[in-house]
């Protein structure tokens, strides 16, 4: 199907369905993610030591609110699932943009710790033990403002748990 552009609210009585093999991107190499290509996906990680760099966030306000060629990305959410356990690996931003947000890395069922980004963290570093990582590890960034991706995550890991957020 083609894509198209709605300007103003879109309604749905009965909700929306997003699912079929296109909504769903495995990675097995360091890529630049894209709106187009990953945006609203599920997006599969399969490279331990893979590195995953969002798109940067534009914030302009397009000259017409119904222009379907805007770039303005506000919203945009990219929804990592970790498949192959991390050794060393990063979701970065531009390093323009930062993370606003935190993760629970979770060791069992009963125990864990909430880590929360630091003004200036661009990065969230997996490395399969004490940052989190482990296969069923799960973390969603949505573009919220100018220079800011709202971040929100359950990781596994195992060990002394440290926080996964740094700067670049």
């Amino acid at each position: 199907m083609a894509k198209s552009t709605f300007s103003g609210p879109v309604q749905s009585l009965a909700g929306f369905i997003s699912a079929g093999n296109a909504n769903v991107v495995s990675l097995t190499a360091d890529t630049t993610l894209t709106v187009a290509a990953h945006a609203g996906k599920v997006i599969l990680t399969n490279d331990a030591d893979g590195k995953f760099t969002l798109p940067s966030i534009v914030a302009t306000t397009p000259g017409a609110d119904d222009d379907p060629n805007q770039l303005n990305n506000l919203g945009a959410t990219f929804t990592f699932f970790v498949v192959t356990a991390a050794t060393d690996m990063d979701i970065l931003t531009d390093g323009t943009d930062k993370f606003v947000g935190g993760t629970y890395t979770g060791v069992t069922d009963a125990t864990g710790k909430t880590f929360i980004s630091g003004a200036s963290n661009d990065v969230i570093t997996m490395n399969g033990s004490t940052k989190g990582g482990l296969a069923g590890s799960i973390v969603k960034c949505t573009a919220i403002a100018s220079a800011k991706y709202a971040v929100e995550g359950i990781i596994l890991g195992s060990g002394t748990l440290v926080t996964p957020f740094a700067d670049a």
